[in-house]
């Protein structure tokens, strides 16, 4: 392992760095240099431990990790910690679950901390979408099935299903979905694609607790899918995909 980071992390500085699904070992080679390098690792809550394993034995640790329904620090909250550290001179690791760029909520943190003149970088990391897809072992593309593959929101600030949707293009047969944050919301979303004329039979999964020994995956239509999640919802953070490019896998 390369000890020496690959660009500059001097110190007053911020990296947002993707910790991927859960697997310690999906980390990127330069998520782990910044890891090292790190004073202080601000950090979600993910998988287990295996991730702090490539942290400098000095660097502070610090939970900020948000669940709904949970006590959790507020976004404000986090931004006003980073600032804080990165202004005392610390080197800075904001450890966010999967990839920073995609539902992660860190255009607020990239904001506060760009309005008081800190440097920032982005580190990527697997996003839950393509991790899931692989733990299925599926593409989420497919010649001649699936064109394009898209990435939504399940839930509001609200936690209900958000009102701004484009249902049409969430019921394009010739798209995967990937649905973030919603197992909650896919029953009522599955009402809505069935009256925008989706096909009752359209292959679906949701992956539960992805990259932890409690992973669990369902499979079936959206409307089997959507049935199960309106009378048990499952515990852990999930993942749900539809789409004809998920048939025969």
């Amino acid at each position: 392992m390369p000890g020496s980071p690959t660009s500059p992390f001097p110190p007053g500085s911020v990296a947002l760095v993707g910790a991927g699904p859960g697997d310690a070992d999906l980390l990127t080679l330069r998520a782990i240099q910044r890891l090292q390098a790190a004073e202080v690792v601000l950090y979600d809550d993910l998988a287990g431990e295996d991730f702090m394993s490539f942290v400098n034995s000095e660097a502070e640790l610090v939970a900020v990790g948000k669940r709904a329904g949970h006590p959790s620090p507020k976004q404000d909250e986090v931004s006003r910690l980073i600032v804080a550290y990165a202004r005392a001179g610390k080197r800075v690791v904001r450890l966010k679950a999967g990839d920073p760029t995609i539902f992660a909520r860190s255009d607020e943190e990239l904001r506060a901390l760009r309005d008081v003149g800190i440097t920032v970088e982005i580190v990527p990391g697997i996003t839950t979408a393509t991790g899931a897809a692989a733990a299925l072992g599926a593409s989420l593309t497919k010649r001649g099935v699936a064109r394009r593959v898209q990435l939504v929101t399940g839930h509001d600030v609200d936690g209900r299903l958000p009102g701004d949707l484009d249902i049409a293009a969430l019921a394009d047969p010739a798209a995967t979905t990937c649905i973030y944050m919603g197992k909650a919301t896919f029953p009522a979303l599955v009402e809505r694609l069935l009256a925008e004329g989706l096909d009752p039979s359209t292959p679906a999964a949701v992956v539960e607790s992805l990259g932890s020994p409690e992973m669990r995956v369902v499979r079936g239509s959206v409307v089997e899918i959507a049935r199960q999640l309106a009378a048990e919802r499952p515990h852990g953070a999930c993942m749900i995909i539809y789409g004809f490019a998920l048939a025969q896998v």
